[in-house]
């Protein structure tokens, strides 16, 4: 790529950094709105469809492919830096106090100490009602994402933006962002909870909670200037993986004990998780 050309790109969109913002939140929406009606009307009914571990399945490869990508363009420096810098600094003289603000009260959603929190009240609900499956299920995506993610960053050791924002601090190395990540397992995974366990007429709204919450706290590390963008977006590209392996995991588990169920003298496949 040609880095004045992609200076000057990187240049306007951080200048349009909260608009960008908003477009990226009636597109996921939009997207999410769309799968829905393709994809998981269905599911409930269908406790032993392939399709409930094969779409999660394609989904891990995607995200995992998207982060390669990534981590390729940054390695070979194809002009990812160049941009990050650029956007990074257009934002600093744009985004208006009252968004920084915002930022600074929303990214608390994505600190350990709260994923922690959530961590264990779900974990203890979960038990409460019996769903060992699901609380392992829990576990494993919580625990599995806070051991790659810092893996991940000791590998690439991507310093920070250099001017953070007043306040705000972060440690560590920067690629890809533990919030992201954090933010899209956890809130993720709550809501394919919410799939198995609440009234229908809940689930998308869950859903749309789930993407939007996940989206804004990535964005608030951006404007926050602790992170720049291909940083988030690793992040959201990684965490999406691991989340969709983990479903993946649980409904291909589902899926084979229905199959050994309906194998055995004919009878239907039992509840599992």
């Amino acid at each position: 790529m040609n880095d004045p050309v992609v200076v000057q790109a990187a240049a306007w969109l951080g200048a349009h950094a909260v608009w960008l913002y908003a477009a990226a939140s009636v597109l996921l929406v939009g997207a999410t709105l769309l799968g829905w009606w393709l994809l998981l009307p269905n599911v409930p009914a269908r406790p032993g469809s392939a399709r409930r571990w094969a779409s999660p399945c394609a989904v891990a490869l995607l995200g995992g492919f998207f982060f390669i990508w990534l981590a390729w363009q940054l390695r070979d420096d194809h002009g990812l830096s160049a941009f990050d810098i650029a956007f990074t600094d257009a934002l600093a003289e744009s985004v208006p106090s009252a968004i920084v603000q915002a930022a600074a009260l929303l990214t608390r959603l994505g600190d350990p100490v709260t994923l922690g929190v959530l961590g264990v009240a779900v974990g203890t609900a979960l038990l409460l009602r019996r769903r060992v499956g699901l609380v392992l299920a829990w576990a494993l995506a919580l625990a599995g994402n806070g051991l790659l993610n810092p893996a991940l960053k000791q590998l690439f050791a991507r310093m920070r933006p250099s001017h953070a924002v007043n306040g705000a601090v972060a440690d560590g190395f920067s690629f890809p962002s533990g919030h992201s990540s954090g933010t899209v397992v956890a809130f993720g995974m709550l809501a394919y909870l919410g799939l198995r366990l609440l009234p229908q007429r809940w689930h998308l709204p869950v859903l749309l909670a789930a993407v939007l919450l996940a989206l804004s706290v990535g964005v608030s590390r951006i404007f926050l200037r602790v992170h720049y963008v291909s940083d988030v977006a690793a992040g959201f590209a990684s965490g999406t993986a691991w989340l969709a392996a983990c479903i993946t995991l649980v409904e291909l588990s589902r899926w084979r004990q229905h199959r050994a169920c309906r194998s055995q003298d004919g009878q239907p496949g039992s509840k599992a998780g």
